[in-house]
């Protein structure tokens, strides 16, 4: 359910954003491209802190058509160019080649090396060379996010993590996403509650889990793509004071 501090909830996410601009930048923040994504890339490109804090997207190469064209919505919307990281090409001809395109659906370690060529190895580029980032991760998401914090230290990459929207519910993000005539991904209408590549993402059914559609053929405990896990576990180590 829509949360009954919505409209104070909206004010402390903003007001995260702009710490995070005027305190840790230059700052960055990692887009999925899905519903929560799409609230925090109105909520900056609305305030105008793209300058301090810039948008950018992993584009794995295996996304779906309906993802990618969100990136031209945010680009009519706001008149703003979404960085797109890729991953390098040699690494992924080499992965195909030696063990086949579809090799993910064979073995969680499979799967782990997919992600680690065309999301991890692309996101720690895209991270080099700022003071902090931010996601869209929510606790509400999955059991491996039961304990998000709203600003955490990322060790692995020595840097502050930020997750504004760790305290929303789902219903808070479509009730911000309609309010605010928010472009969003289609495939959320075809139930996509959670998007990732395409091979890799099925529509749920009712009752399932709002990620049980990421990578449907493992435990709950392995559904995490290594962009926010170090030695195997979710990297959830140090959880900062919001007034640092």
């Amino acid at each position: 359910m829509i949360s009954d501090n919505f409209d104070e909830l909206v004010k402390t996410t903003i007001a995260t954003l702009q710490r995070v601009a005027d305190k840790f930048s230059p700052a960055v923040f990692a887009s999925s491209l899905a519903a929560e994504d799409q609230v925090l890339t109105d909520m900056i490109l609305r305030n105008k802190l793209q300058h301090k804090l810039s948008i950018f997207t992993l584009e794995t190469g295996r996304l779906h058509a309906e993802t990618l064209a969100v990136l031209d919505r945010i680009k009519e919307t706001y008149d703003y160019e979404v960085t797109s990281y890729r991953p390098q090409p040699e690494a992924v001809e080499a992965y195909v080649k030696q063990n086949g395109l579809n090799a993910f659906y064979e073995s969680v370690d499979m799967r782990k090396e997919c992600c680690r060529i065309r999301k991890v190895e692309p996101l720690n580029r895209a991270l080099k060379g700022n003071r902090s980032w931010v996601t869209g991760q929510r606790r509400a998401q999955s059991t491996t996010r039961a304990a998000l914090d709203v600003q955490e230290q990322d060790e692995a990459h020595d840097m502050i993590k930020f997750n504004p929207l760790a305290d929303w519910s789902e219903e808070d993000v479509w009730h911000y996403i309609h309010s605010n005539n928010v472009p969003y991904n289609v495939l959320h209408d075809r139930g996509f509650p959670s998007i990732g590549c395409e091979p890799c993402t099925r529509a749920i059914q009712a009752g399932e889990d709002v990620r049980a559609g990421r990578w449907w053929w493992e435990n709950p405990e392995s559904k995490e793509c290594g962009l926010h896990v170090v030695d195997g576990k979710l990297i959830r180590i140090k959880p900062v004071a919001t007034n640092a």
